[in-house]
């Protein structure tokens, strides 16, 4: 009689447990001979902690997606679990920020008040535990700063705010739509190296929507691109670079490699 062979059990950090998660995701706008697919069909895990770029061509659906985690954009099919739960209470418990193209700041409050405004509106757990607006600033490179109004900024320090500002809450998952399209290519590189940083210090989940390959690539530990008419996931890619990155890197032949594959691949989209 033959013996039973034992059960296999994946090792626990074989299976990287998923900040986000969505499966089959349909959304269509309008109704009737008006309707649109934007996405259709979506499904990706993006596991805890990770930092995961997004690209794909104009009309993809990549902010859709993003305002879909993000619970701004109504869902016709499927499903997407936040942290586990619905993106509703993912938002209603501050489980994520979110950092736009612009930085949106108030004009007649200063970098600090401005940092802190997320602590004085919309509903505070008593358990929340927010962190230090000053400290923060610092993170950012912005010490000195604290008084200044946003005028007295360059669009990259605001930029900087803004992600303080989303940070103060301690969300688990920062959401980003473009928040470095705007700006010039100087100042667009320094912020990705700070945002490297920022993400090493923090250990939060980050979902970076770009138009930039070089950017998503030089960013992600994933990619995710996106397939337009409708939008539909083409790849999703682990990025093969070491984790600590310098823009030195992008003079790399396997930087190249990567970025040469995803153009291809954006080609046929």
């Amino acid at each position: 009689m033959a013996m039973a062979q034992p059960k296999m059990d994946l090792p626990a950090q074989d299976v990287a447990p998923a900040a986000v998660s969505v499966e089959h995701l349909d959304v269509r706008f309008g109704t009737g001979l008006s309707q649109f697919t934007a996405l259709k069909d979506v499904s990706v895990t993006i596991p805890k902690g990770a930092l995961v770029t997004m690209i794909g061509p104009s009309g993809c659906g990549k902010s859709t997606l993003l305002r879909c985690i993000a619970d701004l954009v109504h869902i016709s099919d499927g499903s997407i679990s936040v942290l586990g739960q619905t993106p509703q209470k993912a938002r209603e418990g501050r489980d994520f920020a979110f950092v736009f193209q612009e930085a949106t700041l108030l004009p007649w409050r200063s970098v600090l008040d401005n940092v802190r405004l997320p602590l004085e509106v919309g509903r505070r757990g008593e358990t929340q535990n927010y962190a230090d607006p000053e400290r923060l600033l610092a993170l950012v490179g912005l010490k000195g700063r604290e008084n200044a109004l946003p005028h007295e900024l360059s669009g990259g320090q605001r930029q900087r705010v803004a992600i303080a500002r989303a940070l103060v809450s301690r969300p688990r998952i920062l959401l980003m739509d473009e928040p470095f399209g705007a700006l010039d290519e100087i100042t667009r590189d320094k912020l990705n190296e700070e945002l490297l940083r920022l993400w090493k210090e923090t250990g939060t989940t980050i979902v970076f929507v770009t138009h930039s390959i070089p950017e998503a690539v030089f960013l992600g530990e994933y990619v995710l691109m996106l397939a337009a008419h409708p939008g539909r996931v083409k790849e999703f890619l682990k990025v093969d670079l070491p984790s600590e990155r310098t823009l030195a890197i992008r003079d790399t032949v396997e930087f190249i490699r990567i970025t040469a594959h995803l153009r291809r691949l954006l080609e046929e989209c």
